[in-house]
């Protein structure tokens, strides 16, 4: 961000000119303007370290209150496994008041990196460029304040990273609450009969809590795709889980349609138009016809910079198809220029009948 100097308020006559006021950013100093900067970025870091506070103090309600749950259900035979249960779910209004303030915090880091890539980033390198839009961008943050990230993501992280381990020890501890202390269970019945709360019978204790367990944990696995932060620190996965979470993906957009890694339905019943810019348009075609049985469409086109005719081709594929369609083009024509977008309805040979 760059300021201009200071302006005479008066003309060149002798007449006052308008005042330009403080607001903008031309009566400011290169100076003064980095001066506020560095103001607002140590205020953004101040509020992202509150809220970072806020979160492991959320964490330490749900620790402590499951040290209480254990100690008091295992400190005698009397003692009934119900307050497990009753925990499990105080855990769950732990995670969710987490998330919310996960949320939060992402708002002010997401403001803190913005001055870090594009401010910080210029003053320590002298052939960086900042991002367009950078300073914009924060402007918008102030003036109408949005999360950068939504509840479920921020739901999916906080389990994966800090409850995913309390609710095993829960589920755990309860289990074994039932089975084994005081005695262990003899039978099948016997430990339904210990599973049971009140007038409700221990199946359906048993159900519910497969179906709460199942719930948490596709919430952590189908989540993962979601990184729509850029204040965290990620671990790469190994090669073997990212491709196998790429075939899964694949293959639920599919056959669901539904890309798991963002829970948002594919349009067009999953099927995606391609254009493919390329000089090697015979050798592109070709696979695409043969190997993945696509029709594929030649329009001639003309580059507007450099003046040069190519080869525009045109098809629609599956969802499964977009990988092998990338393989063949980059085979065929590394230099190629590949546009990939969801089609809203395909009618036509090959797909949905054309109606009149």
């Amino acid at each position: 961000m760059t300021f201009e100097g200071r302006q005479d308020s008066t003309g060149s006559q002798g007449e006052e000119a308008p005042s330009r006021g403080w607001l903008d950013p031309g009566s400011l100093s290169t100076s003064e303007g980095t001066t506020a900067l560095v103001h607002l970025y140590r205020g953004e870091v101040t509020r992202s370290n509150t809220w970072r506070s806020r979160l492991d103090a959320t964490t330490n309600w749900a620790v402590v209150t499951t040290g209480i749950a254990l100690s008091y259900a295992f400190g005698a035979a009397d003692n009934t496994p119900v307050v497990i249960l009753i925990v499990s779910l105080l855990v769950v209004l732990f995670l969710f008041i987490e998330a919310r303030r996960y949320r939060y915090y992402e708002l002010w880091t997401h403001r803190v990196r913005l001055l870090e890539m594009n401010f910080y980033s210029g003053l320590l390198s002298a052939n960086f460029k900042p991002e367009l839009g950078w300073a914009q961008e924060i402007v918008d943050t102030l003036q109408r304040p949005s999360f950068p990230i939504g509840l479920l993501e921020a739901l999916g992280r906080r389990y994966r990273r800090n409850y995913a381990l309390l609710f095993f020890i829960l589920t755990l501890s309860w289990l074994a609450k039932i089975v084994i202390h005081p005695t262990s269970v003899e039978s099948w019945s016997q430990f339904l009969e210990r599973a049971s709360v009140g007038p409700v019978p221990g199946w359906v204790i048993l159900v519910g809590g497969v179906f709460f367990n199942a719930g948490l944990l596709a919430l952590g696995l189908f989540t993962v795709g979601l990184r729509r932060t850029d204040a965290e620190v990620f671990d790469q996965a190994p090669r073997f889980y990212r491709r196998l979470w790429a075939r899964v993906r694949a293959a639920t957009t599919e056959a669901l349609e539904t890309d798991l890694g963002s829970f948002k339905p594919t349009r067009g019943g999953g099927r995606k138009l391609v254009f493919i810019i390329s000089d090697e348009t015979e050798a592109v075609s070709q696979p695409l016809m043969n190997e993945l049985d696509r029709g594929v469409t030649l329009i001639k086109g003309q580059g507007m910079y450099s003046g040069k005719e190519h080869g525009i081709l045109m098809c629609v594929v599956r969802s499964r198809q977009v990988e092998p369609l990338k393989e063949i083009v980059h085979q065929a024509d590394p230099n190629a220029f590949v546009v990939i977008s969801a089609a809203q309805d395909v009618r036509g040979e090959g797909f949905r009948p054309l109606e009149a």
